[in-house]
């Protein structure tokens, strides 16, 4: 191989290099040809060995990432803060109704007072990102409830705007079983 050298502070090196065929091939392109083995170091003077590590997420796994956090939190805030108005309003007018209802369908009065967990712990525990796969399974709980004891029977039923008629308690099923599965993403207090 021929080629042209620069004056450097230590000696002369190759600005270019040709190959075999004469083709000047720049310095930042290194070549090896098939007879020539890589040079290995053994003993002291071989590098130290270093575990293998995954390569550094790129920009775009990065950006996918914070879209998929922002989207849980979305899911996370929607969910409890419709839920919790709920509980407020159960709060606030009191539970006898609910409690009324239990005990018509055969069951002990004080599994009414299980609607204050599905609509004022467990949306708060979603809201705070606090366990909220604990507070979501809370929410998915009381709407199995509600639909069970109150919407049964419009299961089958469409309202008058031509949508299913609980749709709405089974978009909180739904989105409650969504954020179970997911998790509450980066943006909670405790990532459970």
């Amino acid at each position: 191989m021929g080629g042209t050298s620069v004056p450097t502070l230590f000696g002369r090196i190759a600005a270019t290099r040709t190959d075999s065929v004469g083709t000047e091939v720049p310095p930042t392109v290194r070549r090896q040809a098939s007879s020539q083995r890589p040079l290995r170091l053994h003993g002291a003077c071989a590098p130290p060995a270093r575990s293998w590590r995954p390569p550094p997420p790129t920009r775009a796994a990065m950006t996918t990432e914070r879209w998929s956090d922002l989207g849980k939190l979305i899911l996370r805030l929607s969910l409890g803060a419709l839920i919790l108005l709920h509980g407020i309003a159960k709060l606030r007018g009191g539970t006898e109704g609910i409690v009324g209802m239990v005990e018509s369908h055969g069951l002990p009065g004080f599994l009414g007072y299980g609607v204050l967990l599905g609509e004022v712990l467990g949306p708060t525990l979603l809201i705070l990102g606090w366990h909220a796969r604990i507070g979501a399974v809370l929410v998915a709980g009381n709407m199995l409830v509600a639909i069970a004891l109150v919407h049964l029977g419009q299961l089958g039923q469409l309202n008058d705007q031509g949508g299913w008629a609980i749709e709405l308690q089974a978009m909180f099923l739904a989105t409650a079983a969504a954020v179970a599965l997911l998790g509450p993403g980066k943006y909670s207090l405790n990532g459970k």
